[in-house]
């Protein structure tokens, strides 16, 4: 069956610290880097991924609070990027006190699914991905990301706990593919901070392919100073320096993710 709206994915994790951010800025721009339209719902109270799109938090005057609260179409929260057909929904610190204003609202999990269905209708501009960067938790935030995507896409940190978490987060995308979301799917893991002078995170490769299979990706974020100084300069590294080796992993990463789009529609 053809999708005709965009492809949703959500990033989520709910340890903090795995890249989950910086993957959402990066490879939101990669995929707008090749001709994708791409709109970055920001999920996270923190709002780490509107900063580091250099969005102001002056400017955030709608929010992805705003939406979800009802108070503003999507929409009207959904701001320009410096990075051409890269556009963001950011967030502000009220977002952290949502969970308690519509957990009796019999809706309260499609949310953030009714409020991406609106975009649909609307033909200018016309989004290919969503990208939900989600919280590090498995709250009430996370779950309407999860109620509202097609795609879960998992970033992991190379280190010892990693598969810990995941068998957690595994749990939580069946049970709300059980109860919210029956087409819901894991798009596929990514590996990131890889460090190769580090034996761990080379066995911590070997575990989650042995594990997860061909959900893994091939493209692996090695751990690099560029990509961890461009949000202090509200850019993402493609626009920070666009050769260094975590630019040319998420580029890598982008066009991995759009070659299974194709094999996805094609089967």
């Amino acid at each position: 069956m053809m999708q005709t709206g965009p492809r949703i994915l959500a990033l989520a994790n709910q340890k903090g610290g795995v890249g989950k951010t910086t993957t959402a800025i990066n490879l939101g721009t990669a995929l707008a880097a090749i001709g994708e339209r791409v709109l970055i719902i920001d999920l996270d109270p923190q709002g780490n991924a509107s900063t580091g799109l250099g969005i102001d938090r002056k400017i955030r005057l709608r929010s992805t609070y705003d939406v979800l609260i009802g108070s503003t179409p999507l929409r009207g929260a959904i701001l320009e990027t410096a990075v051409p057909r890269l556009h963001i929904a950011p967030s502000t610190l009220d977002l952290s006190g949502i969970e308690l204003e519509i957990a009796q609202e019999r809706d309260r999990a499609f949310r953030l699914r009714n409020a991406i269905t609106t975009l649909g209708s609307e033909p200018d501009p016309a989004f290919s991905y969503v990208l939900v960067d989600c919280p590090p938790s498995l709250n009430l935030l996370t779950v309407n990301a999860m109620a509202a995507a097609n795609a879960i896409l998992v970033p992991l940190q190379c280190e010892f706990f990693a598969l810990e978490g995941l068998s957690q987060l595994l749990k939580t995308v069946e049970q709300v593919r059980t109860t919210l979301n029956p087409g819901l799917t894991i798009h596929g893991i990514v590996l990131t901070m890889y460090d190769a002078r580090n034996n761990l995170s080379g066995q911590v490769v070997a575990d989650v392919r042995q594990f997860m299979g061909e959900k893994v990706y091939q493209t692996i974020i090695p751990r690099n100073v560029r990509v961890s100084e461009a949000p202090s300069y509200g850019k993402p590294v493609l626009l920070y320096d666009l050769k260094c080796v975590g630019s040319q992993a998420y580029l890598r990463l982008a066009s991995e993710i759009i070659q299974r789009e194709k094999i996805l529609r094609a089967a």
